[in-house]
């Protein structure tokens, strides 16, 4: 697959596409296909991957895709198991999100970017480590201490950046000039390998600018507010957020 074709680095809102089935592999009870075009996000970064429906424009047969994932630089599609089959290389198809999900993940992840932002800005305080769902989701953090009061500014903080209705732009820097950027990469380990010649940031103006590969929305005001759900140690200098979407 072309990368042009893989739309969800590009726009975030695309929910459907009009595709072509160009591979399939895997079992017959749980085929795996690749299109030339497709809106599926296949996960990565803490972010699930999306889920939804591929419809072949032919006779409107639809097949569910319950995940995607990378393979060779393709997003595979993985189809829930079905009595007739996949559908056949060369079949033109229609490639539908289960958008609500995926809008969720869109908002969650844009959440936990700003709980990062205000975290580093505010408490000098690396990843190491994250996780989401739809609605809700957990950062680590290099905290040798946490409590209550902490928590409770760290979650008003969040809150009044949300409210500020910055806007999230998405980019893609070579290489170089992307790692000249202090502070791109907030994990304590780079998890960016090694040959990778371009790097796609994503940056709430005015807060926070990171590397990473997940969808986002457009604007902080889009994702409403957090609560912090709670906290826990998980090591010496090891503190676990976790929070989730209000509205």
């Amino acid at each position: 697959m072309d990368p042009a074709g893989q739309l969800c680095y590009s726009d975030a809102y695309a929910r459907t596409v009009e595709a072509r089935v160009v591979a399939l592999d895997g079992p017959d009870d749980a085929p795996l296909v690749v299109l030339d075009r497709t809106v599926f996000y296949p996960g990565g970064g803490g972010q699930p991957s999306d889920r939804g429906l591929i419809l072949r424009t032919a006779d409107g047969r639809s097949w569910t895709v319950r995940g995607a994932k990378k393979s060779a630089g393709d997003i595979v599609h993985e189809l829930e198991p079905g009595d007739d089959g996949p559908p056949e290389v060369g079949d033109v198809v229609s490639v539908d999100l289960d958008w609500a999900r995926r809008f969720a993940l869109m908002r969650t992840h844009t959440a936990l970017h700003a709980l990062c932002g205000v975290v580093w800005r505010d408490y000098g305080a690396l990843v190491t480590g994250g996780n989401m769902e739809p609605g809700g989701g957990r950062m680590d953090f290099e905290f040798e201490r946490m409590s209550g009061e902490l928590v409770d500014e760290i979650e008003a903080k969040v809150n009044e950046e949300l409210a500020a209705a910055r806007e999230v732009r998405v980019n893609v820097l070579p290489r170089d000039e992307a790692f000249a950027i202090p502070d791109l990469i907030r994990t304590k380990i780079n998890l960016l390998p090694e040959g990778i010649d371009e790097i796609r940031t994503i940056e709430i103006v005015g807060l926070d600018l990171q590397a990473d590969g997940g969808t986002h929305v457009a604007n902080t005001r889009e994702v409403g507010g957090i609560r912090v759900t709670g906290y826990e140690s998980k090591g010496r200098i090891n503190k676990r957020i976790r929070i989730e979407l209000t509205d």
